[in-house]
């Protein structure tokens, strides 16, 4: 490798080869991205890297070992891509993606191939903390604007809106047994509609305490968000205008020990 060349130069040619490849201008590669042309100036300049939700995006629309490349960028490890497509290599283009379309959540952009069976939706794991009660969360109220620290895979039936879905880790243990400590759990920030929402578990967010894991309960038009535990009282929420439902949480992962 040429010493001198700069660390930028290769996203840089993956980039502008892609594009080149889809037959894009910059403002409409930016849009099916879903990032301001502005931004993909920027990657193109090599002023500034590709975020790991773009580098996905791009790894969707592209074709053959370009997708590695960008998946790999992004965080998706070869282990997460031998889990996500088909035995043997661990190389996804070996077998030319037979059977299977990812989905980027945060995006609603698909990747389609031939013969598609089975979909699964490459889910952002955002570094930020949902507290439970008892235990403050971080004070991110826009999801879409968090850091992106790695990616899972999840299969699509699990994600009815991809475009607003992410991974946010638990802290504290009042949620428990159901929920612990630890746990990362998936939000559907779409689904924010109080009304729909009484009894489900959600993210919900404050400016003093930030992001709260807890159920949210409506009885006769008072909200309040419950804990598992006993130890805690329910929070009313419906006259402090300082409360945000963030999204409904779908599902939950536990790594074993």
């Amino acid at each position: 490798m040429d010493k001198h060349r700069s660390p930028s130069s290769e996203w840089v040619a993956k980039i502008l080869q892609l594009r080149k490849h889809l037959g894009l201008n910059q403002s409409e590669f930016a849009s099916r991205l879903n990032y301001s042309a502005m931004a993909l100036s920027r990657w193109e300049s090599g002023l500034h890297e590709p975020t790991a939700e773009a580098y996905v995006r791009m790894g969707n629309l592209a074709e053959h070992r370009a997708s590695n490349w960008f998946w790999t960028r992004a965080g998706l490890k070869s282990s997460d891509l031998s889990r996500m497509f088909p035995e043997g290599s661990g190389d996804p283009h070996k077998s030319d993606f037979p059977d299977f379309e990812i989905v980027t959540a945060g995006s609603g952009r698909k990747r389609s191939t031939a013969r598609t069976r089975t979909k699964l939706v490459a889910i952002p794991v955002l570094a930020v903390q949902a507290g439970t009660h008892g235990a403050k969360g971080d004070r991110v109220l826009d999801l879409d604007q968090a850091e992106v620290s790695e990616m899972i895979a999840a299969p699509a039936q699990w994600c009815p809106n991809p475009a607003g879905t992410s991974c946010v880790h638990v802290r504290g243990a009042a949620m428990s047994p159901a929920i612990s400590d630890g746990d990362l759990v998936v939000v559907d920030s779409t689904q924010n509609d109080a009304n729909e929402l009484s009894g489900k578990i959600i993210v919900a967010w404050h400016k003093a305490t930030g992001l709260t894991l807890s159920r949210f309960l409506m009885m006769k038009g008072v909200q309040l968000l419950e804990s598992e535990s006993r130890d805690y009282k329910p929070v009313s929420v419906g006259g402090d205008r300082n409360w945000r439902i963030v999204g409904k949480v779908l599902w939950w992962i536990r790594r074993s020990t």
